[in-house]
């Protein structure tokens, strides 16, 4: 796997407001989607860093020819992998996680900065609010069909509507986009790549941040991004995250967002620290001897 992987800074020493890490797998039209709607949409100055996975569908080519920094693996890294090895290209002091199916809308990235500038310190996770086209049961996104892929995405409609659909700031940021400071990043090492391809390394990163003392996860309802959803997801062998996840912190991922991050819930502030019971523990305990 190390020897499979190259490394393409072409920024040279430029600086960002942000560094936008994007994970690809062979998904060249939405990718150049993503892209083109980073580059279209943003006010502040953002360095875009593709992880091509494979790129065996004209990806790599592609970003040869553009001038955007990239990271080429000639097999599929996963999420975990991808992220981490992206570090050296960082040339920010905000890192956002954006999938490459996620389309920015206008005002994404003032929105996020803004809270930055506001925030006493640099101790937070923020998310933007995805908006997309089918109710999962996510309490944290705006459900509103613009299309399922390409071929049927009413961009032209999207724009004209996203800002008036309702939505307040929520609790409990977790999923991207979503954004922390570099040394964040650094002193919990990146994603758990025990956690390989991803699924569940979204909390678990989310609890390595708790852990280090970060009690602000705020989702801002007008940072907003439309999200096609799991275009990757669904071609990848998934790993057993969630009994991954309940026998490294003897909790359900599922007990930790809503009894420590109040995820869903209308923010009011940072999350207080949290004890479970004595009950509570008995119960995550058996999770972890349960299918």
């Amino acid at each position: 796997m190390v020897d499979s992987i190259t490394k393409y800074d072409k920024t040279g020493n430029q600086t960002f407001d942000f560094t936008v890490l994007i994970p690809s797998w062979n998904n060249l039209d939405i990718l150049k989607n993503c892209l083109m709607s980073i580059e279209k949409n943003s006010s502040l100055n953002i360095q875009p860093i593709v992880i091509a996975n494979e790129g065996v569908d004209g990806t790599k080519e592609w970003l040869e020819s553009h001038s955007v920094d990239f990271v080429h693996s000639t097999e599929n890294l996963g999420v975990c992998y991808a992220l981490n090895i992206a570090r050296s290209l960082i040339k920010s002091d905000y890192v956002v996680y954006l999938n490459d199916d996620m389309y920015v809308l206008p005002n994404w990235d003032t929105v996020l900065m803004d809270e930055i500038n506001q925030s006493p310190d640099n101790m937070f996770m923020f998310s933007g609010t995805m908006i997309e086209p089918r109710d999962t049961g996510n309490p944290c996104v705006i459900v509103k069909d613009y299309g399922n892929g390409l071929d049927n995405f009413e961009e032209e409609k999207l724009l004209s509507e996203y800002a008036e659909l309702e939505k307040e700031n929520w609790s409990g940021s977790t999923w991207p986009p979503n954004v922390v400071h570099i040394n964040t990043l650094d002193l919990v090492g990146g994603l758990s790549t025990e956690f390989t391809p991803g699924m569940y390394s979204d909390p678990d990163f989310s609890m390595k941040i708790y852990n280090l003392g970060i009690r602000n996860f705020k989702g801002l309802a007008d940072s907003r991004v439309y999200h096609f959803g799991s275009k990757s997801t669904k071609r990848v062998k998934k790993n057993l995250g969630r009994k991954m996840f309940i026998q490294k912190w003897e909790m359900s991922s599922g007990f930790f967002t809503s009894k420590y991050l109040k995820q869903g819930r209308k923010y009011e502030g940072n999350v207080s620290d949290y004890s479970p019971t004595g009950i509570e523990r008995v119960k995550n305990w058996t999770k972890k001897f349960m299918n």
